[in-house]
């Protein structure tokens, strides 16, 4: 935050945060043709508000995005002190596939803008990337997950899941969950 930026009423946060969820929603189910005014009449709030926190669709977009990564680093690191870190790291991968898969939406329109999805989401990216880690060494230690499997690794089958069930359609989630079990010790 600048100097000159101040911080957001708790209305207005109450707001952003409710353009955010029903503009997720929309965007999942119904795709990027839904205008910006209809998830501002469907999240009960005037279409100057949305463009208020969100200048542009992309920046909507975007703001969906790292909304998103924020949500799976929480959840990942509420597993992270999981009884059975077996089942926290092969619950999570296997729940984030699905979820991935299952909303091209914002990939696609982000990349056919031409911005870089890595540059959006860099510090939650890195946040969840440590996250991702811990359960997979936690895993590891467990003996529940192939002790050669590197974080490198993992994110290279990831991609390729997403991309490959992408591809070829039908029940989301369920390729990744085939293929996240190769790991396993």
């Amino acid at each position: 935050m600048t100097e000159t930026e101040r911080p957001l009423r708790a209305d207005a946060r109450r707001n952003r945060a409710r353009v955010l969820e029903v503009a997720q929603q929309v965007f999942e189910t119904e795709g990027l043709a839904v205008p910006v005014d209809e998830v501002a009449r469907r999240a009960g709030v005037g279409v100057g508000t949305v463009y208020r926190h969100f200048p542009t669709k992309e920046a909507l977009f975007e703001a969906i995005l790292v909304h998103r990564v924020e949500q799976l680093v929480a959840e990942a690191k509420a597993l992270a002190d999981a009884e059975e870190p077996g089942d926290a790291f092969f619950g999570f991968y296997k729940n984030m596939i699905r979820r991935v898969v299952g909303n091209k939406a914002l990939g696609e329109a982000l990349s056919a803008a031409g911005r870089d999805l890595m540059e959006i989401t860099a510090t939650a990216g890195r946040d969840l990337r440590a996250a991702q880690d811990e359960l997979l060494h936690r895993a590891q230690r467990a003996g529940a997950v192939r002790a050669d499997l590197t974080g490198d690794d993992l994110k290279a089958i990831l991609v390729g899941i997403v991309a490959t069930e992408r591809q070829i359609g039908g029940e989301p989630g369920r390729l990744g969950a085939l293929m996240i079990e190769s790991v396993r010790a």
